[in-house]
């Protein structure tokens, strides 16, 4: 998130560590421009953050050609600003996963390609797999966002975008416990797999409630969960790395 308050420390901490894939996490909901507000007002509401009314954004991207052009101009911003920080780009994705729409897909290509843009994240997770995780776990349904994910993903391959085979990290967003990602590697499919946490020492201004930000911090750690990933048959990276 290249206008997180954060933004400076992530971005130290990850040229000490140049073996870290690092990607863009283009925020348009729920946070704060790269632009100055008065450069994307219908972005923007009255405090100069984006708008949290996904639906009514999504409405006017689709149908107001002045709407599109700030998106575009706005996204162009972000790329602009990871370029700034030196760091190669693996890939890109979106907060909320905003772009599942299809306009915000188009401009994320158009302006991407520019960038080096060579892979993003399509949310698809196979339900067969998380039941063997974790039985127990009751599942969310994915009825509204999978058939917006399907095209995305069509679309992106068709763009020569490497894209994921299956995400995980969706129906367990910020419980991504140990014995929940230990399930998870002991029974990854074939293909290519993004697993993706939200680790944390603890809440923050701005985090999400109930999410456990330090049980996933201590699940990436986990002996358990470092013995499993070492498994031979796993080949780990980014995505510039297959």
């Amino acid at each position: 998130m290249v206008s997180a308050p954060q933004a400076c420390d992530a971005v130290t901490r990850a040229r000490a560590l140049p073996r870290l894939r690092v990607g863009l996490h283009i925020v348009l909901v729920e946070g704060r421009p790269t632009l100055p507000a008065s450069a994307v007002p219908d972005l923007v509401d009255a405090s100069g953050n984006f708008r949290t009314d996904m639906a009514v954004s999504a409405a006017n991207m689709f149908f107001r050609p002045k709407v599109r052009r700030q998106l575009e101009a706005e996204i162009e911003a972000q790329f602009d600003a990871f370029r700034a920080t030196g760091l190669s780009l693996d890939h890109v994705n979106t907060h909320k996963h905003f772009h599942l729409h299809p306009t915000i897909a188009s401009a994320i290509l158009r302006v991407g390609k520019g960038h080096g843009l060579r892979a993003m994240r399509v949310p698809l997770e196979p339900n067969d797999v998380l039941r063997k995780a974790d039985p127990k776990a009751s599942l969310p349904s994915a009825f509204a966002t999978a058939p917006w994910a399907m095209l995305a993903r069509a679309r992106l391959r068709a763009a020569g975008m490497r894209v994921p085979d299956q995400v995980f990290g969706l129906a367990w967003s910020g419980a991504m416990t140990a014995s929940r990602v230990l399930g998870l590697i002991e029974n990854l499919p074939e293909g290519l797999s993004e697993i993706y946490l939200h680790p944390a020492t603890g809440a923050y201004p701005g985090s999400a409630p109930g999410y456990r930000y330090a049980e996933e911090l201590a699940a990436l750690v986990a002996p358990r969960v470092v013995a499993a990933s070492r498994n031979a048959a796993i080949a780990k990276g980014g995505f510039a790395d297959f």
